[in-house]
């Protein structure tokens, strides 16, 4: 073991964090800690660290186990060093080792003397143990990795912004390869690329590694054990999120049926108490029943508890028909191009994703039409649009010494301030919660307070850069749901994919400095996307047999000068479309009734999966389990290939016309 808690008992203030929790950190384990908001996950963290003390039971650490912990708090550091020398402080030894090397060297250069060559050699051998001549590759591999160009590398650590200088404390964390790393919400203020790059890094990664994260695609890829903070206590499944959210289903719904069939023992034994009481021979059998169920060990009721924020976005004032419109614009930040001589219009009921990889421009783009960044070009704002714009930066924003209702009324929404606490309920901040300082809130309860400042307007449109940052699983769930019933229109900057395909009616991308808009869901923006990268592998093989005319043009112009001039279809043509379009329907409907077979099987499987028989014995379940995932399986490819034989019968139908 690593690390970890041994009946640990940590209360924050008056209220309890964990009771008599245990949790054993081994050696290369992936763990994704995840509970609701404010339930104290990162404060859990920082009992492991030894920040905080536990009230009873203690923090097991290994002797030489070293704990690297990346957590938001990073952020009050401030320097004036390059952001490469901030991650070099990671080989503070090698640093070391370096000025003295050049120290020695140069006391060598004027004495010669032996026992300083002796030294020299030996700071030398000390040098290449470390792998010390390797460190500036090592950590600039890192920081591309993480999303920054080599022109930044020499750039100081303080003109980046929140997001980016927890890019540079990320690298130097891994850099450092402690035994244990703990991270709580690394995925916040990273792009795709870059959670792609630090996810192959994890997995090589040679240590244990504690992630806290909002982001289900990026547990499902990096855990191999989820532990859950769920009333005050932890609860361990051995496997990824998505196996956390059947094993958790089931294990509610066992604890539901005993509680169930403990409650109908009880009014039975109540029943035959109420019967036994009424005569006096059975009064000592009474009493015994009663002594009986005073002793029996209660099951609680398996209902979910959960904190369900409230997000009402409702509308006062409906807008024109186009929101904003820009056109010819452009920007740059010195000699680095953002957008250029572009337009886009958003229209009423729009609901916009702006996608991309960190430094295409994505929060500047989302500046301009807030107007909040000025730019060459012009911009255009519909009739009667009230727009409220949720930033990355809000967070930070906040201003720490203000209680929460202070914070509220500083947006100046003319509302009371029983209207304000109202709100504030609906977040889940009610009676003296008001009164708490912002610096006191976890990064959630940050993101809700900013969340309510943003829909407090009533706006008819809305602004949101990276919205489920700091959000738990189930807020973001409620928030999509929120969104989804909006009445007005939104333009959104997100990395969660999961989140992006709820919501977005048009997918967005800053391509060649240009607006690229794409009229559909982020799931056909994919599909979209992969056919076009699949044509661009097949067009350079047939380029090579066709000179000098692209094959694709050839096949669409030559049907035309033979069937065109004709003023009837050639026979044997007609009979042979006509053959393949049976063939094709008959091909159609029997996937057809694949496709039904296999939704019943199913249907059949997820009740037997919910059968107390089925799940009490082990290997039924295990094969039950594997046959519906086989079935969904099968019926995805199905799905497929059903999809696929009707855009070919339309196809045909269209030729035989």
């Amino acid at each position: 073991m690593l690390l970890g808690l041994q009946n640990v008992t940590f209360e924050f203030g008056a209220r309890t964090i964990v009771e008599d929790a245990t949790w054993h950190i081994q050696p290369n384990e992936r763990i994704g800690l995840i509970g609701y908001n404010g339930t104290g996950k990162s404060t859990l963290l920082k009992v492991l660290t030894g920040q905080y003390t536990p009230s009873a039971g203690t923090v097991e650490k290994g002797r030489e186990t070293s704990i690297g912990f990346l957590h938001q708090d990073l952020l009050s550091f401030d320097t004036d060093d390059s952001i490469l020398d901030v991650a070099l402080g990671a080989f503070e030894r090698v640093k070391q080792l370096e000025k003295e090397i050049e120290e020695i060297g140069r006391k060598l250069e004027q004495t010669g003397d032996e026992a300083l060559a002796h030294e020299y050699a030996d700071k030398l051998h000390e040098m290449e143990v470390l792998d010390g001549y390797s460190i500036h590759h090592k950590t600039e591999e890192v920081l591309q990795g993480l999303g920054f160009a080599n022109a930044d590398l020499q750039k100081p650590y303080k003109q980046f912004s929140g997001g980016w200088r927890m890019r540079v404390l990320l690298a130097k964390m891994i850099l450092m390869h402690p035994d244990v790393l703990l991270l709580d919400e690394p995925t916040n203020h990273l792009d795709l690329p870059s959670i792609e790059w630090l996810e192959k890094y994890l997995q090589h990664y040679a240590g244990a590694v504690v992630i806290v994260s909002h982001d289900k695609y990026f547990l499902n890829r990096m855990v191999n054990k989820i532990v859950e903070l769920y009333q005050q206590e932890l609860h361990i499944y051995s496997g990824n999120y998505d196996y956390y959210e059947k094993e958790k289903a089931l294990r509610i719904e066992q604890q539901q049926k005993a509680f169930e069939n403990q409650q109908d023992y009880i009014r039975q034994q109540e029943r035959l108490i109420d019967r036994f009481r009424a005569k006096a021979s059975k009064a000592a059998m009474a009493q015994s029943l009663i002594k009986k169920l005073d002793k029996l060990e209660r099951i609680e009721d398996a209902e979910l508890v959960r904190p369900n924020i409230r997000i009402n976005f409702s509308v006062e004032k409906q807008p024109g028909r186009t929101l904003c419109t820009l056109r010819h614009a452009s920007k740059s930040f010195g000699p680095l191009r953002i957008i250029e001589n572009t337009g886009a219009e958003i229209d009423r009921g729009d609901k916009v994703a702006l996608i991309g990889a960190n430094g295409k421009g994505k929060s500047t783009l989302l500046r301009i039409i807030a107007g909040t960044e000025p730019f060459e070009g012009e911009r255009i704002w519909g009739h009667n649009v009230q727009e409220s714009f949720y930033a990355q930066h809000q967070l930070e924003a906040l201003n720490i010494n203000n209680n929460l209702l202070e914070e509220m009324q500083s947006s100046r929404s003319g509302k009371t301030d029983l209207e304000l606490r109202s709100l504030l309920g609906c977040f889940l901040f009610s009676g003296d919660d008001v009164d708490k300082k912002i610096k006191v809130l976890s990064g959630g309860e940050k993101a809700r307070v900013a969340l309510a400042k943003t829909i407090v307007s009533k706006a008819n449109f809305l602004l949101l850069d990276e919205p489920t940052n700091h959000l738990d699983l189930h807020s973001v769930e409620l928030l999509i749901e929120a969104l989804n019933k909006y009445e007005g229109s939104i333009v959104l900057v997100s990395h969660d994919r999961y989140f992006i395909s709820r919501i977005a009616n048009k997918i967005w991308e800053i391509d060649d400095h240009k607006i690229r808009e794409f009229k559909g869901t982020y799931a056909e923006w994919e599909a979209w996307k992969a056919r076009r990268e699949a044509e661009k592998t097949k067009e350079p093989k047939v380029n090579k047999q066709a000179e000098p005319v692209a094959p694709v043009e050839k096949k669409q112009a030559e049907p035309e000068k033979t069937s065109q001039p004709q003023p009837v279809k050639n026979n044997v043509i007609d009979k042979e479309l006509k053959k393949e379009l049976q063939k094709q329907k008959n091909q159609f409907n029997q996937l057809e009734e694949k496709m039904a077979q296999l939704n019943s099987e199913k249907t059949k499987l997820e009740a037997e999966l919910a059968s107390p028989e089925v799940y009490n014995d082990k290997n039924r379940f295990l094969q039950t389990e594997a046959r519906y995932k086989d079935t969904q399986a099968e019926l995805a490819k199905a799905s497929a290939a059903y999809e696929t034989a009707f855009e070919k019968l339309m196809e045909l139908e269209e030729k035989m016309k």
